[in-house]
Formats: C-alpha cells, structure tokens, sequence
C-alpha cells in the first residue's frame, strides 16, 4: 500500500511522519511517499527519510497514494475516490471538511475523535501528547511576555515576590501548565468544573480555585461538560477575583465538540487592561 505525507500549510511546524517511524511503517508493508520539503519545519531533511527508505516526491504523486497522513486537513483536490485520509480534522469545528469527503467518496479518519479513554485506543491517541506539549509551551511563552522573573528572589535590596500564574482548565494540558509554571517558581492557581480536578491540581503544586455551590460538571467520557449561563457567570466571577493581579493567565479548558468556554468577565474588567498580565 502506498501511503503520502503531503506538505502541512504555512505555519505548521510539525510532519505527520517522522524519519524515526520509517522502520516500523516499511515492515508492515507501507511504501511511503514525502512530499519535497514536507519535513523541513520539523528539522527532518529530505535526505533524513531517503535514508529511512521513503521516497522523495511531488505533491501530486503525495495525492494520489491510497492512504494519505497529514496533521491539518490536506484538501481534497487532487485526491482520488476511494482514498483514505487520516488526519486531525476536528470535525465538529469544520463540518465542511466530512461533507466535501462524503461528496468525493473519501474516506476521512479523523485522529482527533479517537476515545483517548479506551485502553485499546490509547496508543493512537494524538490529543493527549499535544495537549501536554501545549500547557508546558503556553506557560515558558507566558514567562518570556513578562516583564518580571518568575521565581521569588532575596536579594540585597530585598525580596522579590514570585510571580502569580492561573489556570483555567485542568485537564492534560492545564496540569503540565501547573507543574511547568511551579517548577520555574510561581505561585499557581487553578480552575476545573470538575470535582476530581481539585486533588489533581494540587499534586502537582497548584491552589484549586473553588466556586461556591460547584457541581461536578464532568461526563463520563472524562470531559468537561456544557455548564448554564449562570454557573459559567459565577465560575468567571470568582476567577477573577484571583485573576485580577495575576502576572500570567492560561487559559486551556476545552469541552469536546464544542466551543471553548469564554471568559467575559475578563474583557469588563478593567484590573486586566494594565498591560501587566499576559494571557
């Protein structure tokens, strides 16, 4: 079977294949084909996978394999009926990528939908390693906006506060974002409608923020759920009243299949327009 790695869009550092996974790919019985430059942004020569066993080639002949692995969407010209693409879709938030493969007769695997909480399926789960990769990212990138160091400092002149970070969301990417933020020495709070959340924020070094009257807003797949309009106005509230002389806020709750929640209290609050927090 042949199996294409087209080129990721403008702004997409990663490749859906590594020279590493070569081995296993061209055991199993995969001829695998690299679009020319596929793996620059990710530090991969094209050189990198020759030497792997992969084929250089042109997007059109990428296009045209009977299997095609990328990370974002790769399109459907060009793809012919009966392909397969596996990719991170999302397809609650682009319903027009399933339709226009449903039109093409293309077989759309969308990697993002695998149940991350089934144990069969736990080896094909991408969410978890990018998630876990995005909270620690999130927060060195918060550390190097601000105008100030992070651990507390005694110095000659005095002692130096540390910085104060929060968390909104404590899942797999917002528990990294804790221990990353602990280990450079804030003090970190963090937020999660999940009852289970609280003990698991505080393993990691994080203050659980607790909103009176909290229920346990958490299905059974593991997830956040929808919260009403007026649980969602109280959570905001009591955040930010921690959040109001915050130095960083993250912000990584997510709700599967739908929007993410929004923090208006934020945009009323004026304690946020200093220039001082960097969200």
């Amino acid at each position: 079977m042949k199996l294409g790695v087209p080129m990721e869009p403008a702004g997409e550092t990663r490749v859906a294949i590594a020279p590493s996974s070569m081995k296993k790919l061209l055991k199993a019985g995969f001829e695998v084909f690299i679009e020319k430059g596929a793996g620059k942004a990710s530090n991969y020569l094209d050189s990198d996978y020759e030497s792997a066993g992969a084929t250089i080639a042109t997007r059109n002949e990428v296009l045209s394999c009977e299997t095609i692995i990328s990370i974002r969407f790769p399109g459907i010209e060009g793809v012919a009926k009966g392909t397969r693409i596996a990719c991170v879709a999302d397809p609650f938030r682009n319903p027009e990528y399933v339709q226009s493969c449903i039109d093409a007769g293309i077989t759309l695997l969308s990697m993002d939908m695998i149940p991350r909480r089934l144990s069969r399926a736990q080896s094909m789960d991408v969410n978890s390693s990018q998630d876990n990769l995005a909270g620690y990212k999130a927060v060195l990138l918060g550390a190097a906006h601000v105008p100030r160091g992070i651990p507390m400092m005694t110095t000659s002149a005095g002692t130096i506060r540390p910085a104060k970070v929060v968390i909104m969301g404590s899942g797999v990417a917002g528990l990294q974002a804790i221990a990353t933020a602990k280990r450079l020495g804030a003090v970190v709070y963090a937020s999660d409608v999940r009852k289970s959340a609280a003990e698991q924020i505080e393993s990691v070094g994080g203050r659980f923020i607790e909103v009176d009257g909290m229920d346990d807003f958490e299905d059974e797949s593991g997830y956040a759920k929808p919260l009403t309009g007026e649980f969602i106005q109280k959570v905001n509230d009591t955040v930010c009243g921690v959040a109001a002389d915050a130095d960083i806020i993250v912000t990584t709750a997510r709700i599967f299949g739908r929007p993410a929640p929004i923090t208006s209290s934020f945009q009323r609050n004026s304690k946020f327009q200093t220039g001082r927090c960097r969200c």
